[in-house]
């Protein structure tokens, strides 16, 4: 704006005024047009005149020292060099032919002084208005070669158009050899500095200005006043605003619009507000700037309040001011508002402005409305660059991928070359689509456009690289960049998120830290990830410190992050204290907490939160119910599961594929294996983890037939299986004792499917040869493996031993388990159950005496049954129970039942050194059969029994089922009971 207001003051009157001024001057020549040929080295051949004006005949080179005729007579070329045309046309020679300069009949020598100088400005004016820099470099050299003495109105109109050419050197040259510097010739300067953008510039213009005690008018004071704007100085623009009142400028109309300009554009809209109010007259330009600061500060409700209070029509229905009210609802995300404006637009007719198109555009993007965005641009004849990329940018951003691919097909098809924005998103558009062919081939256009050093570009293409896991292609790409920023450092970490075995990432956040960077939201999510992939649980607390100190602990994306970290590192308490303060929990901060609970299988955590989040009304996704069934399912929590499937019913979730895998799991986990059946069989289509889920529980249940046959079902469907899948088959053929059909498909795993055999399934494998007493065959096995046996694979060599009393190999097994850590008592349990089991009671007194000594207590085996939706949990010889006495009657109904039916109690497997009597005894008190007859005395249908540490001993439910007892007491180890 201030830009215009130095055209107004540049002592130019208006044109009706200067028409009949130049009537009275016929000789003034009525037409002047330049030809030229060559822009370097002008008018060397003519005569100067002071030493500024050498300024003027340079278009390549900078201005250097002073030059003058009278110093550099060499320089000088005659006069008689140059050529007059017939037609009254000046040939002025330069370096690669002729500048003609074509005048009227009248020649310039027949002009007058003052007529001469009127046409000098005139010529000077019009070069201005069409930006003609190396026109009005000729006319400036006919100044010099004419020997003209220029007036203040010549020098100001110079000064003005180097300045409004950009030409901002020679306009300050021009300026310094000014004999007189008045507020006019100052204003012109600054009014160049702040047209190119050199607010700082334009400061200390004008308080040298002020120095040299010239005063300011209201054309300098708007000036100056947006160079405010442009360097965002607020503290000097308070001064010239107490200036402007101290002279009585306040109610100028331009001064008051860049007063607002500046306020707002420093934020500081109150005083925007103030300066409004205090205008008498309050014309479009002040609606306008007050309209358009709230709209750049996102303040839309504001902008409608304002659009609202304006009363004349014409100013309210511009299509300017229909733009910026367009721009501050967008802001604010107001659709209704957007389209009522839309219809106001659509009555005046301004959807025929493609300025006030692009700004509906814009409106119904940032609205989140894509389609109808789509529907407006198609409506605009001619968009421009901008417009392609505002579209562009809004589908890739709604989802609509495939429409801005097809966008930027028809962009290229119109002729339109991309710019950075419209590059930066069709690479998003590729990495979302997965589409690395397409995202290659918008790389080669940034590479034919000029575009493939341009930060935003490289970032997009540093970010899809990753992605699609091309490590060292998003490498070379940050390599190659000279402005790298945190957007940059946070793409190239982007690779790392899920990468469980590189610890690239961790190097790349040190490495970022060490040249200087600061994190952002988006670094600390990201290498919190990364954390959460490797479990580094160490360099996670370093990370959550840097976010301590850097005021980002509160943030719910941070926290969310921070809550994942520490639980999936088991660290629980460090998780309800974060989680206790946020202040803002979206469903997915709620879903990681539920999850952390259910994967460290603590239910009664988990019912409590997710029963919490219901209470303060936060609406579960699919991934919340997914991770509370599976605590569910960990728990044996029949009726929590199926109260959870009636919630994925109502919310017509109950067919998503991860809500479907998770019920089917619970089902099969709390005993209901033809529920998981039936569920399994109405869904539509089944993926590869469905289909694990029901082998798996088929397994587990011993229903070994069916999960072979579901599994060849799967393959003749065409699901491939991965290596879970060769988990459940492994399991099943472990418990049916089909060694041959084991073996098979553990060798099919690499040979037929490409899979390798991890430690789970070399567990599974030496399960089966275990449980059929092949111990040559698992030593064998173990020694030809490729991994390195773990605690898993030496618990089921000791479960094997114990079994099939090898107490040789089931000590070489525990010591191998006390070498890897000698604080579970499990391994202790085992190999005291191996020795008792061969009736060796010293050396099991051993074995405890090392417990005891070493502080290792063995957990005990607890067993719970639900009634009523009440859990009760039993020990054995559990003597706390209200009902203990009911329970013990039922009990000894049946035992005298089926010992009538010649039931015979199986003391073999009790490993404990004490009579036969005593034997019977603890059989008969063991927990599962204490919460088996809680089961029967209740009469209720949906009762269930399980060991806490053997979540898969279906084979109590069918016995409550059946009336019978099984007379073996298991002693069973949480890790143990796993196979």
């Amino acid at each position: 704006m201030g830009c215009n207001f130095a055209s107004l003051q540049m002592r130019n009157p208006p044109p009706s005024v200067f028409k009949g001024i130049l009537s009275s001057f016929h000789v003034v020549p009525g037409r002047f047009s330049i030809c030229f040929s060559s822009k370097k080295h002008l008018l060397y051949s003519i005569g100067f005149r002071p030493s500024f004006f050498s300024a003027a005949l340079r278009t390549t080179e900078e201005p250097v020292g002073e030059f003058s005729y009278r110093k550099n007579p060499k320089k000088i070329r005659p006069c008689h060099e140059f050529k007059e045309a017939q037609s009254g046309d000046l040939e002025l020679p330069v370096d690669r032919g002729l500048v003609r300069i074509r005048s009227s009949r009248y020649g310039l020598e027949s002009v007058n002084e003052k007529s001469r100088l009127k046409w000098y400005s005139e010529m000077l004016r019009n070069c201005t208005a069409e930006l003609c820099l190396s026109e009005g470099k000729v006319i400036h050299g006919r100044i010099i070669r004419s020997e003209t003495e220029p007036d203040m109105h010549l020098w100001v109109s110079l000064i003005n158009f180097y300045a409004k050419c950009g030409a901002l050197e020679f306009s300050r040259h021009v300026f310094e050899e000014t004999p007189y510097k008045d507020v006019v010739s100052w204003t012109a300067l600054i009014s160049g500095f702040v047209a190119q953008g050199y607010g700082i510039e334009s400061v200390e213009l004008f308080c040298r200005m002020r120095k040299e005690d010239v005063r300011p008018n209201e054309f300098t004071l708007a000036t100056i006043l947006k160079g405010c704007s442009l360097s965002s100085d607020l503290e000097f623009g308070k001064q010239l605003h107490a200036e402007v009142v101290k002279i009585g400028l306040l109610s100028d109309v331009y001064i008051g619009s860049t007063l607002i300009d500046l306020y707002s554009e420093c934020g500081e809209m109150e005083y925007a507000d103030g300066v409004f109010c205090l205008m008498p007259k309050k014309n479009a330009v002040l609606w306008n700037a007050l309209l358009n600061g709230y709209a750049e500060i996102g303040h839309g409700e504001a902008v409608l309040r304002l659009f609202c209070k304006m009363a004349e029509p014409e100013m309210r229905f511009s299509n300017y001011t229909l733009s910026i009210v367009l721009k501050g609802i967008a802001s604010c995300g107001a659709f209704k508002a957007g389209q009522a404006v839309h219809s106001t637009v659509i009555k005046i007719g301004g959807e025929l402005d493609d300025f006030v198109s692009c700004s509906l555009v814009n409106m119904y993007s940032k609205c989140g409305v894509a389609i109808d965005a789509l529907k407006v641009f198609k409506t605009i004849k001619d968009p421009d660059i901008v417009g392609w990329s505002s579209i562009i940018s809004v589908l890739d951003q709604q989802g609509q991928k495939e429409e801005a691919a097809k966008l930027f097909k028809s962009m290229r098809h119109s002729g339109m070359g991309p710019n950075q924005f419209t590059l930066a998103s069709l690479v998003s558009t590729a990495t979302d689509l997965g589409d690395l062919l397409y995202g290659k081939s918008i790389h080669a256009c940034a590479l034919k456009f000029g575009f493939e050093s341009d930060d935003l570009v490289s970032n997009a293409l540093i970010a899809m690289y990753m992605k699609f896991r091309l490590i060292y292609d998003g490498f070379h790409i940050f390599d190659k960049m000279t402005n790298c920023d945190v957007v940059s450092w946070n793409a190239l970490l982007s690779g790392f998120h899920d990468d469980e075995t590189s610890e690239q990432g961790p190097r790349i956040f040190t490495q970022m830290l060490t040249d200087g960077f600061r994190p952002n939201m988006y670094t600390y999510i990201s290498i919190l990830r990364s954390c959460s992939s490797l479990l580094n649980i160490e360099l996670g607390k370093q990370v959550h410190s840097h976010i301590i100190k850097d005021n980002f602990v509160n943030h719910g994306y941070i926290g969310t992050a921070l809550i994942d970290m520490y639980a999936k590192g088991g660290c629980m308490e460090n998780v309800e204290a974060i989680f206790s303060r946020l202040k803002e929990k979206d469903v997915f901060t709620w879903t990681v907490i539920i999850s952390g609970y259910s994967q460290t299988n603590e239910g009664e955590k988990t019912a409590h939160y997710f029963n919490k989040m219901r209470r303060e009304g936060v609406i579960p996704n699919e991934f919340t119910l997914a991770s509370f069934l599976r605590s569910c399912s960990g728990n044996a929590s029949l009726e929590g599961g199926r109260q959870l499937h009636s919630i994925a019913i109502k919310a017509g979730q109950s067919t998503d594929m991860f809500i479907a895998s998770a019920l089917v799991d619970m089902y099969g986990k709390c005993g209901c294996i033809d529920e998981a059946e039936t569920l399994f069989n109405g869904l539509q289509s089944h993926d590869t983890v469905l289909w694990n889920t029901i082998i798996c529980g088929y397994s587990h249940h011993g229903e070994g037939d069916k999960a072979l046959q579901a599994f060849r079902k799967m393959i003749k469907e065409g699901v491939l299986p991965d290596g879970v899948t060769f988990v459940g088959i492994l399991s099943a053929c472990s418990h049916m004792g089909l060694v041959e059909e084991g073996r098979k498909h553990f060798y099919a795993m690499n040979d037929s499917y490409g899979i390798t055999p991890n430690i789970e399934h070399y567990a599974c494998m030496i399960d089966i040869l275990g449980r059929a007493g092949k111990l040559d065959e698992v030593e064998s096995l173990i020694e030809n493996m490729e991994l390195t046996p773990n605690a898993l694979i030496w618990e089921n060599v000791l479960g094997a031993c114990r079994l099939h009393g090898n107490v040789e190999l089931g000590e070489r097994a525990a010591e191998k388990l006390f070498e890897i850590d000698p604080k579970i008592d499990s391994n202790y349990i085992l190999l005291s159950n191996l020795y008792a089991s061969k009736g060796m009671w010293n050396d099991v007194s051993k074995v405890r005496t090392s417990m005891s000594s070493k502080g290792i207590k063995k957990e005990p085996g607890c067993s719970w049954a639900e009634v009523d939706a009440q859990v009760h949990v039993f020990l054995s010889h559990d003597s706390s129970h209200p009902k203990l006495l009911d329970i013990h009657r039922k009990l000894d109904e049946l035992a005298e039942r089926v010992s009538e039916a010649g039931y015979v109690p199986n003391t073999k497997y009790v490993l404990h050194n004490v009579t036969d009597k005593e034997k019977r005894e603890n059989l008969f008190h063991h927990s599962e059969r204490l919460a088996l007859g809680l089961a029967l005395i209740s009469k209720v249908d949906d009762v269930f029994n399980l060991d806490r540490t053997f979540p898969s001993s279906n084979w109590m439910n069918d016995y409550a089922r059946n009336m019978k007892f099984n007379a073996q007491i298991l002693f069973i180890d949480p890790c143990v009971g796993k196979h």
